[in-house]
């Protein structure tokens, strides 16, 4: 699949993971020769988040395709912007509208699991008062993560999860990529981390093209990274 006009595919992780979350794509997406860049993700806020990969993915020449899971999709609705962002694949992940939050996006729905297992913890901020950041309670992490990943693996990705700073739950979306660029949205149905009605529901407002894998947590991309990765080959194919 490699070529001139290939877009390279680059990977946004969300809260309580890190890059290497998407091992497994990766390695599928490689299997095609597509090109993959995996930055890690500051998990700091939205706007400031959101710039980051901006700027990452600015920085690559030629198309690129943004690949968001969890709070990474919040992420790349913002950062998609750029203007070498020709696609946008949503994976397990929030979709937000214009000036919506996380918060709000999610509080039109019963909560998930996820909100009775974060456990707060400060974080030094030059020049100001410690901020707040979240991880999900490791004795939770298996069944509200990653249910359907082996229990071995759960016991590693919980004591490596990466927090979020609590703000960026209340932050509004300053730009909607989706409005201009052509998205895809995968839908994990058993998710336990965001309600799997928030992901439709904001897929479909974007006008996403839709899967939904069956069974899948939110960790999704650990536990059927084929699945993801035939996804994004989809929207690989559609931009080149």
């Amino acid at each position: 699949m490699t070529s001139s006009t290939a877009p390279t595919v680059l990977l946004v992780h969300g809260a309580f993971a890190d890059a290497g979350s998407w091992s497994g794509v990766i390695r599928e997406l490689q299997s095609h020769g597509v090109s993959v860049v995996a930055p890690p993700n500051p998990l700091r806020g939205l706007a400031s988040d959101a710039a980051y990969v901006a700027s990452v993915a600015a920085q690559i020449d030629g198309p690129v395709i943004l690949v968001g899971h969890s709070y990474g999709g919040a992420i790349i609705t913002v950062a998609g912007a750029t203007e070498n962002v020709v696609g946008l694949v949503f994976v397990a992940a929030y979709v937000l509208e214009e000036g919506e939050s996380l918060g709000e996006l999610q509080g039109r729905f019963p909560a998930p699991p996820l909100a009775d297992n974060l456990r707060p913890a400060t974080f030094p901020v030059e020049g100001a008062e410690p901020a707040v950041e979240l991880t999900i309670v490791p004795e939770s992490f298996p069944s509200v993560f990653a249910a359907d990943v082996p229990e071995e693996v759960t016991k590693v990705l919980a004591v490596a999860q990466r927090p979020l700073a609590a703000a960026a739950f209340d932050e509004p979306a300053r730009a909607t990529a989706w409005r201009t660029k052509p998205s895809w949205a995968l839908v994990a149905d058993a998710d336990q981390a965001i309600n799997p009605e928030v992901q439709r529901f904001a897929a479909e407002r974007a006008g996403a093209n839709v899967v939904e894998v069956e069974g899948a947590s939110h960790a999704v991309a650990v536990s059927q990274p084929k699945a993801v990765a035939d996804l994004i080959l989809e929207a690989v194919r559609a931009t080149s």
